[in-house]
């Protein structure tokens, strides 16, 4: 297992390329991604083009796009149409195999196929953009996060938030003591917006032309196609998705996260609506504790969503359908979005003159970052994977909790929830033959 990591040293590093770490912890301008010529360009692949996977392309479309890969051909339509050249695919496993011309990779399936995907790139050296959740398990972002490390590749995590100036600017604040030290987060979604806390459906209607279905499931159970699963919907089911949870908390907690050094929790107790083996709860309550980190004190944090938030009065003002609050010895910091990208300090009137200062940073494209990273150009990135998968570990913890149904006193450095045996086969699940990590 890698060794932990310094989330100081992280940022110092990752930011290089657009900025300078000074000595009170603040971070200044410089260019954000080094220019390139055109041929400089990546040839890059898309795996998963239609849905969230079309606007990643959009974001990555300046370079050589050299193949395109979707279970689902009218998802993938528009995008095969855009890049008539592209080589077309299915099945992301012969992209690889045949893809020796391929440098770079942009992972947008389901949950349940990231990591899949995300190891076998990596193993052949290619870099690799992926959309948040990193993976579908806790075990698999152990192996995700190690394999990174061996494998020395340009990653990001679809976290857009990481390269907003706004997040910066809120990380930045933190570190330099301006709530003085934090010891309680709360942190909340409206989300689900999809069905949660339902049963498999019954019926098995005809699978679409258009749909490759056993693709689609790829390392899953296998189970006759529905509607109810495809497409979207996927993320209320457990063999596929990971909840509210799991599709936002990579967002909201990220800044938390970046600012507090939070790293593995010691422990995540959790209770919710109720739910069944298929479908994750209609709202949650997760509770993580975390150690003490240096001179950092012990952190409570708490994760709230469908419907359900913080106390009104903790927050003192009118509450966002998604945000976090840092709560801290000398005031508050709240995010106002998912991203963290927009926020006050509370009390107003205390911090009012600290708000209205400029920005020290300018914005960051997070697509643009990596792909300078693929090129060698500047530090790195923010959301690289031994961030990326800390945080993604962190998050699945809590559907891990809720899932078993008891409190998982967590031992990271084995991986196991040393008081609940129950829970191994939420942390690490089999995969379907003719699948691997």
């Amino acid at each position: 297992m890698p060794k932990p990591f310094s989330r100081r040293a992280l940022i110092r590093r990752s930011v290089r390329a657009a900025a300078v770490w000074t000595g009170v912890g603040f971070w200044t301008s410089r260019s954000a991604v080094a220019s390139s010529s055109p041929n400089e360009k990546l040839n890059v692949a898309i795996i998963g083009a239609g849905g969230q996977g079309a606007s990643n392309l959009a974001n990555v479309a300046s370079e050589h796009i050299v193949a395109l890969c979707d279970v689902d051909q009218k998802r993938a339509a528009e995008a095969f149409a855009r890049f008539p050249k592209a080589r077309r695919y299915r099945d992301f496993r012969k992209l690889l195999d045949e893809g020796r011309d391929v440098e770079a990779v942009v992972i947008s399936t389901p949950d349940h196929c990231h990591a899949a995907a995300i190891v076998s790139a990596m193993k052949l050296g290619k870099h690799v953009y992926c959309e948040k959740p990193l993976t579908h398990s806790v075990h698999e972002a152990r192996v995700v996060r190690s394999v990174a490390a061996e494998s020395k590749v340009a990653t990001q995590m679809g976290t857009q938030g990481s390269s907003h100036v706004g997040l910066r600017r809120a990380v930045e604040l933190v570190k330099a003591g301006t709530i003085g030290l934090v010891r309680e987060v709360h942190a909340w979604s409206d989300r689900p917006i999809w069905p949660q806390g339902i049963d498999r459906p019954r019926a098995s209607p005809a699978v679409p032309e258009h749909l490759d279905w056993d693709l689609w499931l790829g390392p899953a159970p296998a189970r006759p196609y529905h509607p109810a699963y495809v497409p979207f919907v996927w993320r209320g089911w457990w063999d596929f998705g990971t909840g509210a949870l799991g599709d936002m908390a990579c967002h909201i907690l990220n800044m938390a996260f970046l600012a507090l050094d939070l790293g593995y929790p010691t422990s995540v107790e959790a209770e919710s609506s109720g739910g069944n083996l298929e479908s994750a709860p209609k709202w949650s309550i997760v509770r993580y504790e975390f150690p003490q980190r240096g001179k950092l004190p012990p952190v409570k944090l708490t994760w709230y969503d469908g419907g359900k938030k913080p106390p009104q009065d903790l927050v003192g003002e009118r509450i966002t359908p998604n945000g976090s609050l840092l709560v801290g010895e000398k005031g508050r910091l709240y995010a106002l979005d998912d991203f963290g990208s927009s926020f006050v300090l509370l009390p107003r009137e205390k911090f009012a003159q600290l708000q209205s200062a400029p920005q020290s940073m300018n914005e960051i494209a997070h697509h643009l970052e990596w792909i300078s990273a693929c090129k060698g150009h500047g530090g790195g990135t923010l959301a690289n994977f031994d961030f990326a998968a800390v945080l993604t570990e962190t998050v699945l913890l809590g559907n891990v909790a809720l899932r078993a149904g008891q409190r998982i006193e967590w031992d990271a450095m084995h991986a196991k929830a040393v008081n609940c045996p129950a829970a191994e086969p939420l942390i690490k699940r089999e995969y379907r033959a003719g699948w691997t990590l």
